[in-house]
């Protein structure tokens, strides 16, 4: 299986790829971005692009995929709604809409966040600019999509946010993660999880378009 994933350099897209490098039947993965991602493996490839709204100069190094792991985001606070549904709309189109007609058969699976809002009702404005990434993404002709909608995220294997904030609540949070995990083991999972959970997907598919967090651990196994 050949790999695509984008946001590779934040917490979550780091360890997608750590669980791409590790399995065995994972031959390639490219990583697509505005930096490199960090990573070093033989199998692994940066592609380093600095305008993902315009990706016709490395179309050539995206076709001839499976699977795209779409993990790029950007946080909504302190952020305008200009800025947001730059990033987290109008990049994920672009990208999907290349993708969709490189490779057709590709599954695309796009990290959301629980709580999104499709409908466009929320008066959260992520939630609702989410959503419409979302609808997005279920419109494009690929084999098949899933949208990811996981709670908290436990960082696993060294990996960090980017994000200082995030850093410091993770710091924070830490003690109480076995906490939470016991009295509702359902409303965590961990970067290693989502990574299989995605390479699940993309080899098997799954019951649900939409995964939250239970659905994440289950389809990790």
């Amino acid at each position: 299986m050949k790999v695509v994933v984008f946001g590779a350099s934040g917490m979550l897209g780091q360890g997608v790829v750590r669980e791409c490098l590790l399995a065995a039947d994972v031959s390639r993965v490219v990583c697509v971005g505005r930096r490199p991602s960090g990573a070093k493996d033989a199998k692994l490839e940066d592609v380093v692009h600095p305008d993902l709204l315009d990706l016709t100069a490395i179309e050539p190094r995206l076709a001839g995929y499976d699977a795209c792991f779409y993990c790029l985001g950007v946080t909504s606070a302190g952020t305008s709604e200009a800025d947001y549904r730059k990033v987290t709309l109008d990049y994920t189109v672009s990208v999907a809409r290349t993708l969709s007609r490189l490779n057709p058969q590709m599954t695309f699976v796009f990290v959301s966040g629980q709580g999104t809002d499709e409908t466009g009702k929320s008066r959260a404005m992520w939630a609702r600019v989410k959503g419409e990434a979302e609808n997005a993404v279920r419109g494009m002709p690929f084999r098949a999509s899933f949208i990811f909608r996981p709670g908290f995220i436990q960082p696993l294997h060294g990996i960090q946010s980017r994000t200082r904030l995030y850093r410091v609540l993770y710091v924070v949070l830490a003690p109480l993660v076995p906490v939470l995990k016991a009295l509702s083991p359902g409303a965590v999972t961990t970067t290693e999880k989502v990574g299989r959970a995605m390479l699940r997907v993309a080899r098997s598919g799954y019951p649900k378009a939409v995964l939250g967090n239970p659905d994440i651990n289950e389809a990790a196994g």
